[in-house]
């Protein structure tokens, strides 16, 4: 229901003073005609605020339906006030204007073209680029996947999809127009760990359904696994993979609540828990304790679903638990199918300030020690690996493959091709866009075919410009690359390639016993086991 605040003082507010003005000023004018053109005037104002109440074209309008038109000045001479007095566009709050513009625009398909040249200062500290060739190819397809999983329920993954975007965290209508436009775009789309609720199923696109500590969806009445529910739903042929998420870039370590309030009818059904009663996810399964226990699990999952792909998501903390987990697909001849590693970059709609600045592994580092475990190993080519923590650009997704990724995840990038403009309220129940809340007043400014086209578009257009940078290296797949492709200037007068900064590990090296340049493998390797993710003594 709207209350009297939305229209007084609140975002309708515009709208009822001008409907208001339009009433006052059309009888002042009946006794003097001076009236008129005020009359005039707020009656064209109002007229507008109406029209944009009930179209679902823009979020913001929809909203904001005379307030809006004010931040869209504001935002037109924004470049003018930022160039005087405030920051660049390339600034991060935490993406860039730049970023953000890049997403937009491809999403509605606008020429994201840049002229005059680079913002970006070349000769800083860190700056990367992609070595090109000077004989380029000429690739017939964008089409760019990659194969996860054996035998007859592997998946060809697109190189670039939706990272875990849970119902309830997001809203009905962003959450059927991103899986919408995964299926328009032939791509995936990770339910998050709210499970897959039937938004997800009315979009019709692939689906990673992400299995998380709290078993939502797959849950009994106690907060314990139930097979038979899994099953049930992992047998949709809208399933493609299942994730294990064992801890989150954003917030490693911390379960997450959704406070009762929160917790409608249409949630609790979704994941299996009762409604008006916080929603608990525990910081840890209950159904495994040690590395082989994890297989034994994810083995359990892949045999319930019908042989489909089963894979783990994980913030890199202890260097030694990813080590466990490997050394005991090796010991025990028990393999995931992919592991996706999330950046301490990565997003969420809530954590604590300390756990999203200080805890965890950013992307980067955490990628190439999980590559280089994977290689000594000699696990590389059966266990695939996904990368995800603040990507957004075609060259983000070719730096990330060429460190060690199959593909990349997205899920801010996405929220902003529905409509998101990074307003920082993602907490709060307040999204000016309906993007990031559960209140229908607001929701129902997104409209769902017109997103889902823009989701569409920004998977399209983005593996576009992939395609050109590929072809650009000589290369005819982004698989081809590797850490000898991105050079880093490490100071103003030196550069190295990024083999050099990250030494890749020989393969089999760890199995025959050799020395690895990477010292968390060299030194934690001989004190891991199947056992336990605990570091055994020297």
């Amino acid at each position: 229901m709207y209350t009297f605040s939305d229209w007084l003082w609140g975002r309708y507010s515009g709208l009822f003073y001008s409907t208001a003005g339009a009433l006052a000023f059309f009888v002042a004018s009946i006794a003097n005609m001076m009236f008129l053109p005020a009359c005039l005037i707020f009656t064209f104002v109002a007229a507008v605020g109406a029209a944009n109440f009930a179209q679902k074209r823009s979020n913001v309008l929809t909203n904001y339906p005379i307030l809006a038109y004010f931040r869209f000045f504001f935002e037109n001479i924004r470049p003018e006030l930022r160039q005087y007095f405030w920051e660049s566009d390339s600034d991060e709050l935490p993406y860039s204007r730049i970023q953000r513009s890049l997403v937009y625009q491809r999403s509605k398909a606008l020429s994201s073209v840049r002229p005059f040249g680079t913002q970006i200062q070349m000769y800083d500290e860190d700056h990367e680029w992609l070595n090109h060739s000077i004989t380029p190819t000429r690739l017939s397809s964008q089409n760019f996947r990659a194969t996860v999983g054996e035998g007859d329920h592997s998946y060809e993954a697109s190189i670039l999809n939706i990272s875990g975007t849970s119902f309830g965290a997001l809203s009905p209508s962003a959450i059927q127009a991103l899986n919408t436009g995964a299926q328009l775009g032939g791509f995936a789309h990770n339910t998050g760990e709210g499970s897959i609720s039937p938004y997800h199923v009315a979009g019709g696109g692939d689906l990673i359904w992400q299995v998380s500590t709290g078993y939502f969806g797959c849950r009994t009445k106690g907060g314990q696994f139930d097979p038979a529910l899994y099953k049930e739903k992992a047998l949709s042929e809208q399933v493609k993979m299942i994730e294990i998420k064992l801890s989150q870039g954003a917030k490693p370590g911390h379960g997450g609540i959704l406070l009762a309030p929160k917790v409608t009818q249409e949630i609790a059904e979704t994941r299996g828990v009762t409604a008006g009663e916080d929603c608990v996810s525990p910081s840890h399964h209950s159904e495994f304790s040690t590395p082989a226990g994890l297989l034994d699990f994810a083995d359990r999952l892949r045999d319930l679903s019908g042989g489909k792909p089963v894979g783990i998501k994980l913030c890199i903390g202890h260097p030694w638990e990813l080590a466990a987990i490997v050394k005991a697909m090796v010991e025990k001849r028990q393999y995931l199918d992919f592991i996706t590693v999330d950046g301490a970059e990565g997003g969420t709609g809530a954590a604590p300030l300390e756990f999203a600045d200080r805890l965890g592994c950013p992307l980067t580092d955490a990628l190439v020690y999980v590559d280089n475990a994977l290689i000594g190993a000699g696990l590389r080519e059966r266990v695939k690996v996904a990368a995800s923590g603040k990507i957004v650009s075609a060259y983000d997704i070719l730096r990330h493959i060429a460190l060690g990724a199959d593909w990349c995840n997205m899920a801010r990038p996405f929220m902003f091709s529905v409509g998101c403009i990074q307003g920082l309220a993602c907490e709060s129940g307040n999204c000016p866009t309906g993007v990031a809340t559960m209140n229908p007043k607001r929701y129902r400014a997104l409209d769902i075919d017109d997103r889902a086209s823009r989701v569409a578009n920004f998977h399209k257009n983005t593996l576009h410009v992939v395609k050109e940078m590929i072809e650009a290296c000589g290369l005819q797949h982004p698989a081809e690359l590797n850490r000898r492709h991105i050079v880093r200037r490490v100071s103003s007068s030196q550069i190295m390639l990024a083999d050099q900064l990250f030494p890749r590990v020989p393969p089999d090296a760890l199995i025959n016993g050799e020395k690895c340049d990477d010292p968390r493998l060299d030194v934690y390797w001989s004190r891991v086991s199947a056992d336990s993710f605990s570091l055994s003594p020297d």
